[in-house]
């Protein structure tokens, strides 16, 4: 059996925002026909708690694949020359099981997570949003600026706030260059009001975006806190909105985003109003009206990440790249049926 090993480099250059919003787009929409799906995942802490494993499996039915992301999670990598989330997307035929290939999970994760974000943008904002606030300055914050210039035909102004002024700058002077006006704000606030679209996308387990400072018909991805204890936005915030998720199922589970606010008996149990993929099949409605607060919380799934790991498969493939290697066997058939397994060894 062959596999095929796609790194980062590799992958970086085979997944592109377009094709990676078609396939968030695809991903969601199967998951509201049930045709793709995923348990919870597992993550088990390190004994130093310096960092954990975390486990991901979904299925794709449609596309004939099942996969497995496997990726470590080291929060203190930040600054360094490390990720913080490192490993690979492990996809499988679901015809014998066999292994097709291993693609580089923190270029996955990137670009879906983005990606994820444009769809519920483009399905959820008020039309013509031009005003973008970045809330964090790592890794997905430039992830979300190239997607919500996708999903934001018109965005004419980026303000972006960070806890570390210097890297908020740093920021925004690396979207200037790439001819977006950009600004770096001293405060969350001053970066928020006025703002048509708000991407959260800190590490914070404390609120960082308020409701009270959310203007009418603006629009909210809360992206970066994806397990509890993390949360990136105030209960009114959530109040206020009209919430979507990527998963209930996982949403009761890991976001403290929506299970705080529900603790406290600021929102009921209804409160969320569907998955992003039921609103693009119809099943349920998104946006009502221009002065509406809608609020899309990403916690990140399996099937997301296959999907990713699945584009950049068959573009290795179109294009001869990624390393081939021989990984499982064929049991041997002969006259006598399968070849008897190798004696065991002395121990």
């Amino acid at each position: 059996m062959k596999a095929l090993f796609v790194g980062a480099e590799q992958a970086s250059s085979m997944l592109g925002i377009n094709e990676c919003i078609d396939a968030m787009d695809g991903c969601f929409r199967a998951m509201a026909r049930g045709e793709a799906g995923f348990p919870p995942r597992f993550a088990m802490p390190l004994p130093s708690k310096k960092g954990a494993l975390g486990l991901m499996p979904g299925y794709l039915a449609k596309e004939g694949v099942f996969g497995l992301k496997a990726t470590s999670v080291f929060p203190g990598n930040a600054g360094t020359k490390y990720e913080s989330h490192q490993g690979a997307v492990l996809i499988f035929e679901a015809e014998h099981g066999s292994l097709l290939a291993a693609v580089d999970a923190a270029t996955v994760t990137r670009l879906r997570t983005g990606a994820a974000s444009a769809v519920a943008t483009m399905a959820l904002a008020r039309k013509g949003s031009s005003v973008l606030s970045i809330l964090g300055s790592g890794t997905q914050a430039m992830s979300h600026l190239d997607a919500m210039a996708e999903a934001m035909p018109g965005l004419s102004k980026v303000r972006v706030w960070s806890r570390s002024r210097s890297n908020a700058e740093a920021f925004a002077e690396g979207a200037s260059r790439r001819g977006v006006d950009a600004e770096a704000c001293e405060g969350a606030e001053g970066a928020v009001r006025g703002a048509d679209v708000v991407c959260t996308v800190t590490a914070s387990t404390s609120p960082v975006l308020l409701g009270r400072w959310l203007g009418p018909g603006a629009h909210v991805n809360a992206v970066g806190a994806s397990r509890p204890p993390a949360r990136e936005l105030d209960s009114d915030a959530v109040k206020m909105a009209r919430l979507f998720v990527d998963s209930r199922e996982s949403a009761r589970l890991e976001a403290d985003d929506y299970l705080v606010p529900l603790r406290e008996g600021a929102i009921g149990e209804g409160h969320i109003l569907g998955e992003i993929g039921e609103v693009l099949e119809g099943k349920v409605r998104g946006r009502a009206g221009d002065v509406d607060v809608t609020v899309f919380k990403s916690l990140g799934l399996a099937v997301e990440d296959l999907s990713a790991a699945l584009l950049v498969y068959r573009r290795a493939l179109e294009l001869g790249a990624g390393t081939t290697v021989e990984f499982g066997a064929e049991r041997g058939t002969g006259d006598n049926g399968p070849s008897a397994p190798p004696p065991a060894k002395d121990r």
